[in-house]
């Protein structure tokens, strides 16, 4: 019982740092507490804490193959998402937000929307997109509907 009361303040505490278990065990043993299996104790303990699983690094996920996205200059490389809906919503009835965020200087260009078509898409890229940062090499996006479809072909040709 005692040595689950110092594993708890060790390892979550007012000091603890959610060391891994190896580390935890150290600790202990540096604040004068030793027992047989420490050592065990700790990495069990370790591998049942929540947080820990939850933010911890996921090292022991597959290998997957990397993708690079670079930009090679400001506003050449810009990525769309609608979000929402927004519960509740906006005065306006606006109950959907489009974004599109530049790659190379992460600026953010957004609007409100009851619903987001692709005319209102295909409007917002040439004005606020297109005329103010020129016409983009790249334009990413989720492939929904409303963002990757004929209209926004031919605004992009």
């Amino acid at each position: 019982m005692e040595a689950k009361l110092i594993l708890e303040e060790v390892h979550e505490g007012v000091y603890g740092t959610h060391a891994n278990g190896f580390t935890m065990a150290r600790q202990i043993m540096r604040f004068g507490y030793y027992w047989a299996t420490i050592e065990g104790d700790c990495i069990n303990y370790t591998k049942k804490c929540h947080k820990c699983q939850i933010y911890g690094d996921k090292i022991h996920v597959p290998p997957s193959p990397l993708h690079v996205m670079t930009s090679p200059w400001p506003f050449s490389m810009w990525g769309m998402d609608v979000i929402g809906p927004i519960s509740p919503k906006a005065l306006n009835g606006h109950r959907f937000i489009f974004v599109v965020i530049d790659y190379f200087t992460k600026w953010v260009e957004a609007a409100s929307y009851a619903n987001v078509t692709k005319s209102d898409v295909s409007r917002f890229l040439k004005k606020e997109i297109i005329c103010r940062y020129g016409m983009p090499e790249r334009i990413i996006s989720d492939n929904a509907l409303n963002l990757n479809n004929k209209t926004i072909a031919e605004v992009c040709d």
